[in-house]
């Protein structure tokens, strides 16, 4: 039967947790900071920041959304069901209006996520969503999204904001947006502007979120100055920005977060165009000391492509060189190095002659590194540098993404599978060198007819992925935020997500 739970019970839920503070209760608006670009709360479209993910989560919701827990809940749909074999969610809608107050029906709601759909194809969550046949009108509130196969964390993507579904070009809330100035100031909808239940003292047991979108050290000195309460958004370009934050001010929360953090190959030119070069410069990191100057507890090195032990992992993939020491893999590094070097003299020269910023007219091997600006960006390339020194290999870094070697990638995995990963890297998401194999091997995963056979594909594609060395990982993203001991509806989680309806609420 279907799951008994409402958008609106699950809305005075969240009303009625404490809020840790002393004294009576401030309604005032909740300052909060993003880090990013000032336009991104404001940006359209489907490639979002995280303070467009924001604005879009609490303006625009889809069947389902996250709340602050990451746990799944109610949005549009307030209950569904999943059929035995895993290839049927059927989602009932909940009995209320789209903000230009039509009727929600299953019509409306399923041209919205047909559109939904469409938009991403050709898109890393596009791939994800690929195992989805069709979406189905059951009764008048009631679709079906029927699929080619099982997709356990279905849920998990239909949370994400680029599933927020449209009607008329409007969401349906929870919030609504203003600009003011630079600032996107949120607030909360009245359940019975929506169609649904009344919930008694709403305009007192609410408050408005005042969204800033500032850059890393901006951001930080707001938190220490008391202007914001909470700082979200922060990667590890900005992390060397927490050491100015004392504990009376607030705390710094690290999300327990996987997903890819490493650098993309970005062609295959001169030294970058074997296979066994490009395993030379992995092989030359030191990935402990790579992280070991931002004191983080708890971070897990890997030279696999995969977080290890996710799910649907066979084990059959180890980590990478565990047989040799780090001065062992170095030497087969550099001798790499060298060989390349006297054979290809003219190669490198031309190559290096064309490169632009960090030229050389010697036949050393010299690579382009692209890092976003930060404290924390420049620590890693020190790191990385004297790393490869370690091989002959110069590191530079490069004014842009295009102009570049390699390309840090850091991204936070939508859900807890291989396929993520490998969607992720593959030649349809164009963000580097990539494996037709690996991604035919996906390929054929997705058609396979049992969880087995699905995992083994993934596995063989992860393998042919690591061969052909196009991408070296480092470990899991590093996420962090600042929060407010009086700050709550804030919590640490796996998705490194902190919808903003959670903050808006006060205790009664």
């Amino acid at each position: 039967m279907f799951a008994k739970r409402k958008a609106f019970q699950v809305l005075a839920a969240l009303a009625a947790l404490p809020l840790v503070s002393c004294g009576s209760v401030d309604n005032s608006a909740l300052g909060v900071a993003v880090i990013g670009s000032s336009d991104d709360p404001f940006a359209s479209g489907i490639r979002l920041a995280v303070g467009g993910q924001l604005v879009r989560a609490a303006t625009v919701e889809g069947l389902v959304a996250f709340d602050a827990q990451g746990r799944v809940i109610p949005a549009l749909a307030d209950r569904w069901i999943v059929t035995d074999d895993g290839q049927s969610y059927i989602f009932r809608l909940r009995d209320g209006d789209w903000k230009n107050g039509d009727p929600i029906t299953a019509d409306s709601a399923r041209e919205a996520l047909r559109r939904a759909l469409a938009a991403l194809k050709g898109t890393g969550l596009g791939s994800d969503l690929s195992g989805i046949d069709e979406v189905r009108v059951m009764a008048g509130r009631v679709i079906e999204i029927r699929l080619e196969r099982p997709m356990p964390y279905l849920l998990q993507l239909l949370a994400q904001p680029e599933l927020g579904l449209y009607h008329g070009k409007h969401g349906a809330g929870p919030m609504t947006m203003e600009k003011s100035g630079g600032v996107a100031v949120l607030t909360p909808i009245a359940p019975s502007d929506l169609g649904l239940p009344a919930v008694e003292g709403w305009e007192t047991r609410t408050r408005q979120i005042q969204l800033h979108a500032l850059d890393g050290p901006e951001a930080v000195e707001k938190f220490n100055d008391g202007e914001v309460d909470l700082v979200l958004g922060g990667q590890v370009e900005d992390f060397m920005l927490t050491r100015s934050v004392g504990i009376l001010r607030g705390t710094i929360q690290l999300d327990p977060v996987v997903g890819l953090f490493g650098l993309q190959i970005m062609n295959d030119r001169g030294f970058l165009s074997d296979p066994a070069n490009r395993e030379a410069l992995a092989m030359a990191i030191d990935r402990d000391a790579l992280i070991a100057p931002f004191g983080l507890g708890g971070w897990s090195p890997t030279t696999r492509i995969v977080t290890p032990s996710l799910d649907g992992d066979l084990g059959t993939i180890g980590e990478r060189w565990t047989g040799q020491s780090m001065d062992e893999r170095r030497q087969i590094a550099a001798s790499r190095v060298r060989a390349w070097a006297s054979g290809n003299g003219e190669t490198a020269e031309k190559a290096n002659a064309g490169a632009g910023e960090g030229s050389t007219r010697d036949t050393s091997v010299k690579l382009r590194v692209w890092l976003p600006a930060g404290e924390g960006s420049d620590v890693l390339l020190e790191k990385l540098s004297a790393d490869f020194s370690q091989i002959g290999v110069g590191l530079q870094p490069a004014k842009s993404e295009n102009r570049a070697d390699l390309v840090l990638v850091d991204d936070v995995a939508r859900y807890p599978r291989a396929a993520w990963f490998l969607n992720r890297l593959s030649c349809t998401a164009r963000r580097g060198l990539c494996s037709k194999d690996a991604d035919a091997r996906v390929g054929e995963a997705g058609k396979a007819t049992t969880p087995i056979d699905r995992a083994a594909l993934l596995t063989e594609a992860e393998a042919e992925l690591t061969s052909a060395n196009v991408y070296i990982p480092f470990g899991p993203p590093i996420r962090w935020s600042l929060v407010r001991g009086s700050v709550s509806g804030f919590s640490a989680n796996s998705w490194g997500w902190h919808p903003l309806m959670p903050l808006a609420w006060l205790p009664k």
